[in-house]
């Protein structure tokens, strides 16, 4: 049998190597285990971008964790001299009484945080590539931007490993139990010993962590790129926001200025309007279909949008039902197991925070961090509330059209 570690962390994506890291720095010594290479593009670390903002509409409850993750990229970015984030400032763009605008603006009032609200003649002076309706608004925050998904896995896996860390790739997890004082993990290699596991499974979590009793849901999620009509330089980050803008039916759309140079476009997407799927059945073709839905909803907010279609991808959101996230013990093994999964399409931004929290939870069994709001307790199937749930937004009709 292989050397006893103190920590396993299973999955090294977004959330399991800032696991790796931060644990790896405590001085634990450490196994990381993960199906793929590093910094791969098979889950939902990927993509070349993922906004960060302090405003958040999803729960105020967030916020003290962003505050705390921006913290920690700015450490991040010093350690490695990677390039991480990039705050170029971001509008919240709807109508007033819109889930995006209101509670955006809920969260910057109540944790007092820098932000105008602007009307739509304010939108189109400042962003003049932004073509709002007469009726929206936006909460401008100076504080959001973009973070580089590829980069911050990088950068933890890399301090990790400086840090005497054991990674191990291609090498995933089959099962794990309970054993002596801590657990025995298997793979198709190897059976290893720890006192504590940490699983960061993301979209393999309905496979890894079926005993949680959570509902997950795997959504398939499509990133495009456009070449603007007029070419990149009104899209640099000097003139171009992040945005999300919600439409008055609910659909909300999000994207980033022009990151990667002249004729590597602007990238957009929705941000929720997937398929269901499986890791293992997803469509990872992109279809006519698809790209034409996203350039109709573009073309009448970023009139120079689309310009040219240049390329898509697909990820993966793996969602709760209430699309908040699950962080705590493992409930059936609190002595010995902890689980961080379920992000929701919204959890890259909390990466370096994460990592530090289950880095506390391992080693603790407790952390300082406000979690509350993350326990699977919560999504016990007699405690959900259905009108949380809205299966019409999941279509599991697969896309039809010719390959793009």
């Amino acid at each position: 049998m292989s050397p006893t570690y103190d920590v396993i962390v299973v999955g090294l994506g977004g959330m399991g190597s800032a696991a790796a890291h931060h644990l790896s720095a405590r001085g634990a010594r450490i196994l990381g285990l993960e199906k793929f290479g590093p910094v791969h593009h098979h889950g939902s670390s990927h993509g070349g971008s993922r906004i960060t903002r302090q405003s958040y509409f999803e729960d105020p409850a967030y916020v003290p964790l962003l505050l705390r993750a921006y913290e920690l990229y700015d450490d991040l970015e010093r350690a490695t001299g990677r390039s991480i984030a990039t705050l170029c400032g971001g509008v919240m763009v709807g109508r007033p009484e819109s889930r995006t605008v209101a509670g955006s603006l809920l969260s910057a009032r109540r944790w007092d945080l820098p932000h105008e609200m602007l009307d739509a003649g304010e939108i189109r002076r400042r962003f003049p590539t932004l073509a709002p309706q007469d009726d929206e608004v936006a909460l401008f925050e100076p504080k959001a931007g973009l973070v580089r998904p590829e980069n911050t896995v990088a950068a933890h896996l890399q301090l990790a490993t400086r840090q005497g860390a054991d990674l191990h790739f291609q090498e995933p997890m089959t099962r794990w139990e309970p054993y002596r004082d801590g657990v025995r993990v298997h793979t198709a290699e190897n059976t290893y010993t720890a006192g504590q596991l940490v699983i960061c499974p993301g979209a393999w979590a309905p496979r890894l962590l079926g005993d949680l009793g959570v509902p997950f849901t795997i959504e398939r999620q499509v990133m495009y790129w456009f070449e603007p009509a007029n070419g990149v330089a009104p899209f640099l980050p000097e003139n171009h926001p992040i945005y999300i803008w919600e439409k008055p039916d609910g659909v909300q759309v999000y994207g980033f200025p022009s990151i990667d140079g002249p004729g590597l476009g602007v990238k957009v997407a929705f941000f929720r309007k997937g398929r269901v799927t499986t890791p293992e059945t997803i469509d990872r073709t992109v279809h006519e279909d698809e790209v034409r839905a996203m350039a109709d909803q573009m073309a009448g907010c970023v009139p120079e949008l689309p310009g040219t279609f240049l390329k898509a991808a697909t990820c993966m959101y793996s969602n709760t039902p209430d699309e908040h996230f699950v962080i705590a013990r493992h409930p059936a093994h609190p002595e010995s197991a902890t689980v961080a999964c379920g992000f929701s399409g919204h959890g890259f931004k909390f990466v370096p925070v994460v990592g530090e929290i289950l880095a506390d939870l391992a080693l603790n069994g407790t952390t300082g961090h406000p979690i509350g709001l993350f326990d699977p307790a919560r999504l016990d199937p007699a405690r959900l509330d259905p009108a949380r749930l809205d299966p019409a937004r999941l279509d599991p009709t697969p896309a039809r059209g010719a390959r793009t």
